[in-house]
């Protein structure tokens, strides 16, 4: 049975250096009527687990550790006996959100590939946002899964805490839009896009960042 893609929208806070503001997170789950992976648990453990269902949940994987991307994901994982996937370049920030009491999680690997209904998802260390952030990507299903690196119009936020403009810049550059122009580009937040639709933009995202 192939794989498909499923989409959540979950409503909560996002916080960090001090600040907060109401946000609503994506939640990808992509996997078939037996097993089910789950990208970015965010807000509500709940909501998730109702999509997930009697699925067996593969892997919580965080495509980095900002509160609105993982505070769901321990109950989650717990719930189901499932994993944490996390890039470990974004420890620092995973402790900002839960104490060493939750359930740890296992460090990705760049380039390793994920596994999940017999379809393989590529891991790319893209950091910029976060020290640790990645992207998933899935050739199968003409797919990626950008966390907060890419939106539709432009780079994931940066200068806060962690983050750098020039590293998301060489990210995308680099990992992101070499990629097949007509993939469509999953985000963290808001709505979808392709790689063809942004890749014409980066020398504005540049000028407009500096």
């Amino acid at each position: 049975m192939t794989a498909r893609i499923e989409r959540l929208v979950t409503s909560g806070t996002f916080e960090l250096d001090g600040g907060s503001r109401e946000v609503d997170n994506n939640v990808w789950l992509i996997g078939n009527d037996n097993e089910v992976l789950v990208i970015d648990a965010a807000h509500d453990a709940d909501v998730i687990a109702a999509a997930v269902g009697a699925r067996r949940l593969v892997a919580v994987v965080c495509t980095h550790s900002h509160n609105d991307h993982v505070n769901a994901a321990p109950a989650l994982a717990a719930r189901y006996g499932a994993p944490i996937l996390l890039h470990p370049a974004d420890a620092v920030l995973w402790k900002t959100v839960h104490d060493m009491r939750v359930p740890d999680f296992r460090g990705l690997i760049d380039g390793e590939d994920l596994s999940v209904a017999g379809t393989a998802l590529q891991v790319l260390h893209t950091p910029g946002h976060s020290p640790g952030s990645v992207c998933l990507y899935v050739p199968e299903l003409n797919a990626l899964f950008s966390g907060d690196t890419l939106f539709q119009g432009g780079p994931g936020a940066t200068g806060r805490s962690f983050s750098d403009f020039d590293t998301i810049i060489a990210s995308i550059r680099d990992r992101l839009l070499v990629l097949p122009a007509d993939t469509t580009v999953h985000t963290g937040h808001g709505p979808i896009t392709t790689i063809g639709a942004e890749a014409p933009h980066l020398d504005e995202w540049i000028a407009r960042g500096h």
